[in-house]
């Protein structure tokens, strides 16, 4: 088997590719002290003031350091020094290459996206691994090889259906050729149009490839709404019988009659979790979700008119739904479907209905943005310490959560209604998911582990993208390094792009074809 070598070995070996800022110095110093910082190590321990020295995109050393000869520093005082946010659940494998220095994400101090959710990934992992090893960006990534994307290299457009288990073999196959091309594990997006069609028992079997090379099963379930229980019950069944760690995408109850169930759905983990499954997950801080129109109907009927007023209702009717994409006539772009529908003198479910076919006469996919939760869920997920703090965004992203879902949790949730202490968010936003991941040497600031860190203003940091304006920039995170090097400084990019792609070990790994 061919091996192809696209990065430094791990350790200090890998470092060696990566130098400080040059606006430091024009001789580069070799080490750089971070000085009088509050450290929040991303552990969940309470903060205590220290100093960092970084070096060769390393942290090595935490203490009461004193500077070298000639060694440049950063005074911290004031500010919160914490691990770099890996962002478990990022969109950007398509945007981040047209957009390498990332700005809406490292200004919100991501240094790591993770990205392949949902069932849809790159496809063959190998091209899209070569071509961020040539262009690195400003953060590092990873990626997750996506059900749909396997099921449809197999079935094509025939997939509206169950596959045959010859059919599966194949699809077993291409999961491990992805688990040697760098995958972290095996996502899917089971309430989408490829996704939907597939048994539980083809997941499984999917999900048992990605065990078997250490990789996780990541998901979007079969249904966040009406059936989000049964939902639940079926993704904890993947994980038993696949005996893979499970991360729950985005945790939510999205329609009015599942509501206020947050308590009830956290038992059924819970108890799943005591009897030995690897369960966690991770939320985004708004009360709202960016899809396609089509998920809105679960059953598919999408022109049945029965069916869409009960699908309409169930998320508060049609005035919770905006579009944000519909190619055919941009003019709907920031409306809803009850303003439209008033606008053309006809009901909420014949608007739909309209949108459906108008979309499917141009085969294009109509984008929305539903409000349908409630903060008290939101709070009662965030409250459980396996769950993690991620986007569903990404560069680009039309919802604000793309440019300020870890700002918000900061400013919001931590500093205004006191839900989290900064240390548990903090906590939320590093270690966990490097835990979920099995990576050891990010995620805490530790000595030996990468230089992946950010510097931040308790006091100022928050979210300012907005609906209106998604992409609008966060404030209060001041400095932002990626294996050591500076690429937030004070409200603007450097230009640096050190980022890895990285492997299930949290490093640069090899590569198998």
């Amino acid at each position: 088997m061919k091996r192809f070598q696209f990065f430094l070995c791990s350790g200090i070996l890998a470092a060696l590719a990566f130098v400080l800022a040059p606006a430091f110095s024009q001789k580069k110093p070799q080490s750089l002290l971070i000085t009088n910082a509050q450290i929040a190590d991303g552990t969940g321990a309470p903060l205590f003031k220290g100093n960092v020295r970084i070096a060769l995109g390393h942290i090595v050393g935490i203490g009461e350091l004193q500077p070298k000869a000639g060694e440049p520093t950063i005074d911290a005082k004031g500010l919160v020094l914490a691990p770099g946010f890996i962002d478990i659940h990022n969109h950007s494998e398509d945007t981040l290459p047209k957009d390498l220095a990332a700005e809406t994400q490292v200004s919100q101090g991501i240094t790591t996206l993770i990205v392949g959710a949902d069932g849809d990934s790159p496809w063959p992992l190998i091209g899209w691994v070569r071509m961020m090893e040539a262009n690195p960006a400003a953060v590092n990534v990873g990626v997750f090889a996506g059900h749909a994307t396997i099921r449809q290299q197999i079935l094509g457009n025939d997939f509206k259906r169950s596959s045959t288990a010859p059919e599966i073999r194949l699809m077993e196959q291409l999961m491990g050729q992805a688990m040697n091309q760098s995958a972290l594990g095996l996502s899917s997006g089971l309430e989408y149009e490829v996704g939907s069609y597939a048994t539980t028992d083809e997941v499984v079997a999917l999900a048992k490839i990605a065990a078997q090379s250490g990789g996780i099963y990541m998901t979007h379930i079969r249904d966040e709404a009406d059936k989000s229980f049964e939902a639940l019950d079926e993704e904890i069944s993947i994980g038993e019988r696949a005996h893979i760690p499970v991360e729950h995408s985005h945790i939510k109850l999205g329609t009015v009659n599942v509501q206020g169930k947050a308590a009830d759905y956290i038992k059924i983990i819970e108890a799943a979790r005591k009897r030995g499954v690897d369960f966690m997950a991770d939320c985004y801080p708004y009360d709202a979700w960016h899809s396609n129109l089509k998920v809105v109907v679960p059953d598919k009927r999408y022109e049945d008119p029965k069916s869409v007023a009960t699908a309409l209702a169930s998320y508060g009717g049609g005035s919770h739904i905006t579009i944000t994409q519909f190619s055919p006539n941009p003019s709907y772009v920031g409306r809803t479907i009850a303003d439209l529908a008033r606008t053309n003198k006809i009901s909420d479910v014949e608007m739909y209905i309209r949108l459906i076919r108008e979309g499917d006469a141009a085969h294009t996919e109509t984008l929305i943005i539903g409000q349908s939760m409630i903060e008290s869920d939101i709070k009662a997920f965030y409250q459980q310490p396996w769950v993690m703090v991620a986007s569903d965004g990404g560069v680009g992203s039309q919802h604000p959560r793309g440019a300020g879902t870890f700002p918000r949790v900061l400013g919001v949730y931590v500093r205004e209604k006191h839900w989290l202490t900064l240390a548990e968010a903090i906590r939320k936003m590093t270690s966990l998911p490097a835990q979920r991941l099995g990576w050891k040497t990010r995620g805490v600031i530790k000595e030996g582990n990468f230089a992946d860190l950010v510097l931040l203003n308790p006091e100022t940091v928050l979210d300012r993208s907005t609906f209106a304006n998604p992409t609008a920039l966060s404030t209060g995170i001041e400095k932002v390094f990626v294996n050591g090097t500076l690429v937030w400084d004070s409200g603007k990019a450097t230009g640096s792009r050190p980022g890895f792609v990285i492997g299930r070990k949290g490093v640069a790994m090899e590569i198998s074809n």
